[in-house]
């Protein structure tokens, strides 16, 4: 009787969840992320919004919500009902942040339902054109005979851009001085102005610099070289074995999110990162558009934060 009872209650969710897919999207659909106006996710959200409402016939409204690194979008949408009318736009500072910090009110992996990454871009070490290094392989050199001598900017304390350096800095045995800004685009500044050594930079900010010549580039933090800058080497080539840190932007929804509805979505994100035009413009901005499955962007968050994780416990890292 309760094996059957429990059958009948499973059947009975399937059916709900594939009557729910039927019938959605009947009203608008909100993008939450935890960023500011105008920054790399909100541009992403609202391209790949604009093109999905399209797809799906219904009005999609993205929101802002900044703060404490992105975690009160993430927080809001995990505790958000599971009907697909509220979406995180998610990017690789997720994992990071869920890492170091002591106060995330929510499980960083189970608490949602992935969809899709929808665009991968590496991180590029830069330094001022006027600097003194000319190859990562000196900074590092110089940071071995000089512990906390070098200084590099950040988007913010357990920002991703913080944790690859701290990761570069724990594989290599070394130490740098970290000084955090209110987001990427003040440490791009600081650099600029001679303010800190160096920094790790999202590569479409960053790109028009290097290309105008005011930074040089040292690494590329990917597995491969980046296409844009092909005379670039990697932080592996120089000299740091198995290093890659590679950033994203994906979506998500609460936990419970019906597989039908995530299936949905998965398809409409596939589509519209397809289409010539938003294609084009996430090149622009120094990405790589690519659809994942939902386990495949699931293990991608899981693995993430276990790297992080385990930096945080070796380097002493953490955000209370």
């Amino acid at each position: 009787m309760i094996r059957t009872t429990i059958g009948a209650l499973t059947l009975l969710a399937v059916l709900t969840g594939a009557a729910a897919a039927q019938d959605y999207p009947n009203r608008a659909i909100k993008f939450l992320h935890g960023f500011p106006p105008g920054g790399n996710v909100d541009i992403i959200a609202r391209l790949l919004g604009n093109e999905m409402s399209r797809g799906l016939g219904q009005s999609i409204i993205v929101e802002a919500k900044p703060g404490v690194a992105g975690s009160l979008a993430a927080e809001t949408v995990a505790r958000s009902e599971p009907d697909g009318y509220t979406l995180l736009v998610v990017p690789s500072a997720h994992p990071a942040h869920g890492a170091l910090s002591k106060n995330v009110n929510y499980k960083v992996v189970d608490d949602f339902e992935w969809i899709s990454v929808a665009s991968f871009y590496p991180f590029l070490i830069c330094v001022r054109k006027d600097s003194r290094f000319q190859s990562l392989k000196q900074l590092i050199d110089e940071a071995r005979k000089n512990p906390a001598g070098l200084t590099y900017g950040s988007a913010g304390v357990g920002s991703i851009l913080h944790t690859t350096v701290e990761l570069m800095a724990n594989e290599t045995k070394t130490k740098f001085l970290h000084v955090p800004y209110r987001g990427e685009a003040p440490a791009i500044t600081g650099l600029l102005q001679g303010d800190i050594d160096f920094i790790a930079a999202t590569s479409g900010p960053i790109s028009t610099r290097i290309r105008s010549g005011e930074f040089r580039a040292l690494a590329v933090t990917g597995k491969t070289r980046w296409r844009d800058f092909p005379d670039v080497p990697t932080v592996e080539e120089e000299g740091i074995p198995g290093f890659e840190v590679i950033s994203w932007t994906g979506f998500a929804g609460p936990a419970k999110l019906p597989k039908p509805i995530v299936e949905k979505l998965n398809a409409e994100v596939r589509r519209a990162i397809a289409v010539p035009e938003v294609k084009s413009k996430l090149e622009g901005m120094g990405g790589a558009p690519r659809a994942t499955t939902p386990g495949e962007m699931r293990a991608l968050v899981a693995s993430q934060l276990a790297t992080w994780a385990k930096l945080a416990k070796e380097a002493h890292i953490s955000i209370d």
